[in-house]
């Protein structure tokens, strides 16, 4: 506890300044720009957004794949989880250092590493040539499968490592006690596992599917022109169109979406509990 109230404050106003200058300020030139098209306020950046239907198409893209990255990480995180806690102490430090391992690689490695897996001539393409599923190479770049499935390996460490740190406090004889009382194993995912993790979900989730909305690499790469999200189509409005009220409007979705997500994984959790 502080000691006075001068204390706090001595601690607190620099970070709250800083705090201020990083975010808040940007945040109002984007309210600026994406409310005042015309120096008045208004919404008419975002109904002339909406209005062209490549824009839609683009928006419900990247929702549709947020919520499909985030929802598949939670299924696969939840597995990995839950057998990386139960390992001997040498065997859970050696497997959590593997999921932690690719976020020390580049992005733009990891992402052109699907191109040689997916590509024309690629492993994927190779084998099934070779078994004689198709005499020609299958497209797999370019798909939203293949963004799907690039967004899922970048960002799938961040849930496993948010669902471990949260079943690492679950207690040891919680879960056996359900199983002899009779419980299923899928009761005893819905009725302790979950309500117990549920903070470690909201975090896990959040990042995964805030990373998969503005993550620009991945998508560039394996998406390309075809397959375009709102982060490229944002690049593509301030370096090709010089559109910077297109480009405002749709930062400020995408920092709508990411609360958004937030706010509803957290009354979720809540309501679960």
């Amino acid at each position: 506890m502080f000691r006075n109230t001068r204390e706090g404050l001595a601690l607190v106003l620099p970070a709250a300044i800083f705090s201020t200058l990083l975010f808040l300020v940007p945040v109002g030139i984007l309210l600026s720009e994406a409310f005042r098209p015309s120096g008045s306020w208004s919404l008419a950046g975002y109904a002339e957004f909406f209005s062209e239907p490549l824009n839609r198409t683009v928006f419900l893209r990247t929702l549709k794949l947020g919520l499909l990255v985030a929802g598949t990480a939670a299924v696969i995180g939840y597995a990995a989880a839950f057998c990386i806690v139960n390992l001997g102490p040498k065997s859970r430090g050696r497997v959590f250092g593997m999921v932690v391992l690719p976020l020390m690689i580049s992005p733009v490695a990891r992402t052109y590493a699907w191109i040689v897996i997916l590509g024309r001539t690629g492993i994927v393409n190779g084998a099934i040539t070779g078994l004689g599923l198709s005499d020609t190479p299958v497209r797999l770049l370019f798909t939203e499968t293949a963004v799907f499935l690039g967004l899922l390996q970048l960002f799938l460490p961040l849930m496993i490592i948010s669902l471990v740190s949260a079943m690492e406090n679950i207690p040891r004889d919680v879960i056996p006690a359900a199983r002899v009382l009779g419980a299923s194993w899928l009761a005893v995912f819905f009725k302790v596992i979950l309500p117990l993790t549920r903070e470690g979900l909201v975090i896990g989730g959040t990042l995964v599917f805030t990373g998969a909305l503005t993550a620009y690499i991945t998508p560039a790469i394996l998406g390309g022109s075809k397959v375009l999200m709102l982060e490229t189509l944002l690049y593509q409005k301030v370096n090709v169109s010089n559109d910077f009220v297109s480009a405002s409007v749709i930062a400020m979705i995408l920092i709508v979406m990411s609360f958004s997500a937030n706010l509803l994984l957290k009354r979720i959790a809540t309501a679960r509990s």
